[in-house]
């Protein structure tokens, strides 16, 4: 009767049925797989991606909202569709934009994790909330939804730094974390190979193809932080796997909680930060 009163879970790591008091998984090697902090991590699996990808919008949107409130620029409200709805410079920049200027002359160098997260005007938050709401899902169903937080975050931090580096002044914007995902899609097609795989590895070429166009004729675009950010998507694809070739596992649960942890904690900061300036 003792095997029988067992509690049955699922391992964090190999995702096999063992019971909740083995000291080690029998089966991936896995230490304390029953403790609360790797349960924890674990529920970072492919069942919440849809809540996840929904909570970063929400959290886009909430912010670009709480921008306008802090301060809406003076062409907050002009017929042209590109300026509609525009945060000022000023509310941005208390938000946490990026560039040389927040970095060199104010030291906000936490701003690579929080400028992902502003945007200019409606136009580019709903360009680019649309294309993280598309490709996305593709990304969490092949590589799991660790890593989809992984390549999502980290593309966004390499592509402020390398914009960073080149001296861009100030910049904001989901774009170079959503050209990760592009990244991650161009090397999961080229890696799986196949009619599938040519297929996907063609679409995510146009896609870059049509970004290169969009950052040459339109001004203001910041291409070396699009360029960072697919090259960041291409080599944590390379660098992770995705599920097909190995399994999500515990390192990637960390990475993904790392990153989201340091990212939340520097949003909420320079949130509060800015709240507490503007109206003191």
């Amino acid at each position: 009767m003792g095997q029988l009163d067992k509690k049955s879970m699922l391992c964090p790591g190999c995702r096999k049925l063992i019971s909740s008091d083995e000291t080690s998984c029998p089966f991936c090697g896995l230490a304390n797989p029953g403790s609360p902090i790797r349960q924890g991590l674990s529920r970072l699996s492919l069942r919440d991606s849809d809540s996840i990808i929904q909570f970063i919008i929400y959290a886009n949107a909430a912010i670009f909202i709480l921008a306008l409130v802090l301060k809406p620029s003076e062409m907050g409200m002009s017929l042209n569709p590109f300026t509609l709805l525009s945060p000022s410079s000023t509310s941005l920049l208390l938000l946490g934009a990026t560039g040389t200027i927040p970095i060199d002359y104010y030291h906000r160098w936490w701003t690579i994790l929080t400028a992902s997260w502003l945007h200019g005007g409606i136009l580019h938050i709903a360009f680019n909330m649309m294309a993280l709401h598309q490709l996305g899902p593709f990304v969490a169903q092949e590589y799991g939804t660790a890593r989809f937080l992984v390549i999502y975050l980290f593309s966004g931090v390499a592509g402020f730094v390398l914009s960073y580096f080149v001296g861009i002044p100030f910049t904001l914007g989901a774009s170079a974390s959503v050209c990760g995902l592009i990244g991650a899609i161009l090397y999961y097609g080229k890696s799986r190979g196949g009619y599938f795989g040519t297929a996907i590895y063609r679409q995510a070429m146009g896609w870059i193809i049509g970004l290169i166009l969009f950052g040459l004729l339109l001004p203001g675009i910041n291409n070396w932080a699009h360029g960072g950010g697919i090259a960041a998507g291409i080599a944590a694809g390379f660098a992770l796997g995705y599920e097909e070739r190995r399994r999500e596992s515990m390192p990637h649960r960390i990475a993904a909680a790392f990153l989201a942890l340091a990212t939340a904690g520097a949003v909420l900061f320079t949130a509060v930060q800015a709240v507490l300036i503007r109206f003191s």
